[in-house]
């Protein structure tokens, strides 16, 4: 299929696979003899890969250091992501579980510095500040 029909299949647009390519996440596909870029099932399944990590967090530049990989996460099973797995796609996913509990960390310090400073009971059902 086409870029086009690909994309739509994909739930993306045509300049999205393109950007894929370049950044090294979607491998440069088969082509026409007129130039045309050539997709079939297993591009499509890879592009809704790719963005369903994007989708949980992970940069372009993660995605771009496991590439190699994708193909381990069709399907429902998860191989060779574990502890004795790949190191290296191990150490993308914690280091973005550690940066997302530090958002966390960062945002539940917000609320309840703005919910202290309103009067307002914090979330986790202790009793509001005292004025």
């Amino acid at each position: 299929m086409r870029i086009g029909d690909a994309a739509a299949a994909a739930g993306t647009t045509p300049r999205a696979l393109r950007f894929y390519e370049q950044r090294g996440l979607l491998p440069p596909p088969p082509r026409t003899a007129a130039g045309q870029r050539e997709y079939g099932p297993r591009e499509v399944n890879r592009v809704r890969i790719i963005r369903e990590l994007l989708a949980l967090g992970l940069t372009v530049e993660d995605v771009r250091m496991c590439a190699d990989r994708l193909h381990l996460l069709e399907g429902d099973a998860l191989p060779g992501y574990g502890e004795a797995g790949c190191p290296r796609t191990t150490g993308v996913a914690r280091r973005r579980l550690e940066a997302l509990d530090a958002e966390i960390e960062r945002l539940v310090r917000l609320r309840d510095d703005l919910a202290a400073r309103l009067g307002v009971p914090p979330l986790r059902g202790e009793p509001a500040p005292s004025r």
